[in-house]
């Protein structure tokens, strides 16, 4: 897999990267369904499973750049690179994004996974009466999760390890938002914005010679559930890559029909048209976090009616499947020239 990458092909990954990264930050979206349009899928699992034991054996040996090169260094790193530069930028717009522009950006994101159906589908020939069955199978419990209560916050470390192995889930499976499992889970306000906060302010604080944190058990306490759940993302991450690079290899058809059954699943996740549902206590008034703001436990989908609002919403839709379908078309034009 690791091949010689010219300067563009670099930078283009690392976008690729922050594009994914912004993905998995959102609930309802997967950063699997970046990997899978933007035609990467593949050797980003195929890397992830070359973490085995030969890979610990060059990494324990000292053979570093026999390790490097194994499990495919150059690629992973400018990826993560993205993701990383992602977490700290692009996540942040979406933040500020989604609060003011709600509508839009749902109707963007919409569009985008319609998108990716559509591109995911028209390479797709391997249709008989397995493939159709994985499909709906794959459809229904995408639905079916985008339904589902919140569970309330659980700062247990050994939860928080499992919050970290089954959020990764949507970096490997398309369609299988890992932000929205941590919502399910009760702990997104937690794993994705309280403790990444504490590192940010931890970072800034060191940064300026201050070490006062270390007086801060709160700070301390964030910045160990942040450990424990990356922990859980990095053993998530092999051991899903693992297992799915063995299901691609022996029922890849089956695999693919699912994959875009949950891609079809979670557009209940991302549809637009909604308001909120908080999250109340028993005298009925409205939870909030630890940021003071109200904790949502579920969303009210309703059609809309006809007005300016609708009609922009639907632009936007438009938007994002023209964005997904010409990144496609980039690519496979990227692939022909430069094979």
């Amino acid at each position: 897999m690791e091949h010689t990458r010219t300067l563009k092909d670099k930078l283009f990954l690392i976008l690729k990267g922050l594009a994914m990264g912004a993905a998995n930050k959102v609930p309802g979206v997967s950063g699997g369904v970046v990997a899978f349009v933007a035609g990467f899928y593949e050797e980003f699992i195929f890397s992830l499973q070359r973490f085995n034991k030969n890979s610990l054996k060059l990494l324990f040996t000292g053979r570093f750049k026999s390790f490097f090169q194994y499990v495919n260094g150059k690629f992973l790193s400018l990826l993560f690179l993205g993701m990383i530069i992602s977490y700290f930028s692009i996540s942040k717009l979406l933040d500020f994004w989604i609060t003011h522009y709600e509508l839009y950006v749902w109707s963007t994101f919409f569009g985008m996974i319609i998108g990716s159906i559509i591109y995911i589908n028209r390479d797709f020939k391997d249709w008989r009466k397995t493939t159709f069955l994985a499909l709906i199978i794959g459809t229904s419990l995408g639905i079916g999760v985008s339904f589902l209560n919140p569970a309330t916050e659980n700062s247990n470390l050994f939860f928080v390890f499992i919050c970290g192995i089954i959020s990764v889930s949507g970096m490997t499976l398309p369609g299988f938002s890992g932000s929205f499992i941590l919502i399910l889970l009760g702990n997104y306000v937690l794993l994705l914005v309280d403790s990444v906060n504490a590192l940010y302010d931890t970072m800034f604080e060191v940064i300026n010679a201050d070490f006062s944190f270390i007086q801060n058990k709160k700070r301390l306490q964030m910045l160990q559930i942040l450990a424990v759940f990356t922990l859980g993302s990095v053993t998530g991450l092999v051991t899903f890559s693992h297992v799915l690079n063995y299901i691609l290899k022996r029922y890849k058809s089956i695999t693919l029909a699912t994959i875009i059954g949950f891609i079809t699943g979670s557009l209940g996740v991302v549809w637009p048209f909604k308001t909120k549902i908080f999250k109340t206590n028993q005298l009925n008034n409205t939870l909030v976090d630890s940021k003071g703001n109200p904790i949502i436990l579920n969303y009210d989908r309703y059609f809309p009616d006809l007005s300016i609002e609708t009609f922009l919403a639907v632009v936007f839709i438009i938007v994002g499947i023209s964005i997904v379908l010409g990144l496609s078309i980039y690519e496979k034009r990227n692939i022909a020239t430069n094979p």
